[in-house]
C-alpha cells in the first residue's frame, strides 16, 4: 500500500507541473487571448514553444489529475467502508466542499478553476460507485468515442466575430495589465464575452461538460477497482506497453489536430489525442517506479501530497505576477519565458512542500477539506523522533 500511495502522489505532483505550464498561457494572455497571440508581443522561440505546449502539454495533464481524482474516489470509498464509515455521506460532503472552494477560487482569484468541475463530477460519478469495474470500463470507452465526435467539423469565424474577438482581447489585456483588484474581479465575473452567445448556450455547455470529462474519470475508477499501481514492479509490462503504444498515438493525433486545424477531422483528432496522451503519460510515469530509486520521483511526491494547496498557490503567485494589482506583466514575457517561469515556480513549490511536510502531515487546504469531510476539527502537527524519543 505504501508503494501504491507513492506512485499516486508522484503522479499528482507530475501533473501539476504540466497544468502550470498550460495555464501559463491563460495567466498571461487570458482564456480567449491564448488563441489570439497575434495581439501580443512574441519573442524568439515563442512560436516553437507554443507549438510544443499545444502538442505535448495543453489538454493532456488535466486528464491525469482527473484520472487520479476518479482513482482516489474509489480508494476513499474503500477506506471508509473498511472503517465502518458512510461512504456516500462523506463523498457528498467532499464534493460540496470542492464546489464551494472552486466557486470562491473562480470569483476571487482566477477564472481558470477546475475544482468546481471536480466537485460537480464527484456528485455525478456517485452513480458508478458500486458498479462492477467492467461496467466502468465499458461506459468510459463508449463515452470517450462519442464525445470525441463532438469535435467533428470546423466553423469559420465571421468578420463580425473576428472584430468582436479582437476588441475583447484588447480590452481584457488593458484591464488585466493596469486594473486594480476590484476592476479585474468585476471584469472576470461580468457576463461579457467575445462570442455573443446567449446564457442558455453556456448553461447547455455546463450540462454537457461532465459527459466530456467523465471518461477519463471513469478510467481512474476502473484502475482503482483493478488495484493498479499497488505493486509497480509486478505491473511493469502493463506500464511499458501502455507507454510505447499510447504516448506515440496521442502525440500523433494532437500533431494532426495542430498541423491541420481546418481539416474536418482535426477536432476529433484533438479530442481523442489530448486525453489519450495524458493516459500514456500516466503509464510512462508509473514505469519510472519500476526502475529503482529515483530522487526526482520523491520531489514529485512532496508536491503531490499537497496538490490542492499547491494548485491554489499557483493561481495566487501567477495572478500576482501578471495582473495589474501585482507586477502587471500580463502579455509581456512571452510563451518560452512563461515555460521557464513555470519551472521556477514549480521548483519553489518543491522546496516549500518539502519544508512543510517536515513539520506537518497534511497541507493547509487539504486539512480544511478533511475537517469538512469528516467533521473533525482537530489538526495534528507531524510527529518527529529525536534520539529515539517521540516528540509532538
Amino acid at each position: 500500500m505504501k508503494e501504491r500511495v507513492k506512485v499516486i502522489d508522484g503522479m499528482r505532483g507530475f501533473s501539476l507541473i504540466g497544468i502550470l505550464m498550460a495555464n501559463m498561457l491563460i495567466f498571461q494572455y487570458g482564456i480567449w487571448g491564448k488563441d489570439e497571440l497575434q495581439h501580443f508581443q512574441l519573442f524568439a522561440g515563442d512560436q516553437v514553444a507554443n507549438t510544443w505546449l499545444r502538442i505535448f502539454v495543453e489538454g493532456s495533464f488535466m486528464p491525469i489529475f482527473m484520472f487520479l481524482f476518479g482513482y482516489s474516489l474509489i480508494k476513499f470509498k474503500e477506506k471508509l467502508e473498511t472503517s465502518g464509515g458512510k461512504a456516500k455521506r462523506h463523498i457528498v460532503r467532499r464534493s460540496f466542499l470542492l464546489l464551494a472552494l472552486g466557486l470562491m477560487h473562480s470569483i476571487f482569484i482566477w477564472e481558470g478553476d477546475i475544482l468546481f468541475t471536480y466537485g460537480f463530477l464527484g456528485l455525478i460519478m456517485m452513480i458508478f460507485l458500486n458498479r462492477k469495474k467492467k461496467t466502468m470500463l465499458i461506459w468510459a470507452s463508449v463515452l470517450f468515442v462519442l464525445t470525441s465526435f463532438m469535435g467533428l467539423g470546423t466553423m469559420e469565424a465571421t468578420k463580425e466575430e473576428d472584430i468582436r474577438m479582437d476588441a475583447y482581447v484588447e480590452k481584457a489585456s488593458e484591464i488585466y495589465t493596469t486594473g486594480n483588484y476590484t476592476e479585474i474581479k468585476e471584469f472576470r465575473n461580468s457576463a461579457e464575452e467575445p462570442l455573443g452567445l446567449p446564457p442558455a448556450a453556456y448553461f447547455f455547455l455546463f450540462l454537457l461538460s461532465p459527459f466530456i470529462l467523465c471518461p477519463i474519470f471513469l478510467l481512474g475508477m476502473y484502475a482503482a477497482k483493478s488495484d493498479w499501481f499497488k505493486q509497480p514492479k509486478h505491473e511493469r509490462r502493463r506500464y511499458l506497453v501502455g507507454s510505447v503504444v499510447i504516448v506515440p498515438a496521442g502525440l500523433f493525433l494532437k500533431t494532426v489536430a495542430y498541423a491541420f486545424p481546418d481539416s474536418t477531422w482535426s477536432g476529433v483528432a484533438g479530442m481523442l489525442g489530448a486525453p489519450l496522451l495524458g493516459l500514456g503519460y500516466i503509464f510512462a510515469f508509473a514505469l519510472l517506479y519500476t526502475m529503482g530509486f529515483n530522487p526526482l520521483l520523491a520531489l514529485f511526491e512532496k508536491v503531490g501530497r499537497l496538490s490542492l494547496s499547491n494548485y491554489l498557490l499557483q493561481s495566487i503567485i501567477c495572478t500576482t505576477i501578471f495582473y495589474g494589482y501585482g507586477f502587471g506583466l500580463f502579455g509581456k514575457i512571452g510563451v518560452l519565458n512563461g515555460i521557464l517561469l513555470a519551472i521556477v515556480i514549480y521548483s519553489f513549490q518543491v522546496a516549500i512542500s518539502h519544508w512543510y511536510l517536515s513539520h506537518w502531515k497534511v497541507g493547509p487546504v487539504e486539512r480544511l477539506m478533511r475537517m469538512g469531510t469528516y467533521w473533525q476539527w482537530r489538526s495534528k502537527r507531524k510527529q518527529a523522533v529525536t534520539n529515539g524519543v517521540l516528540v509532538k
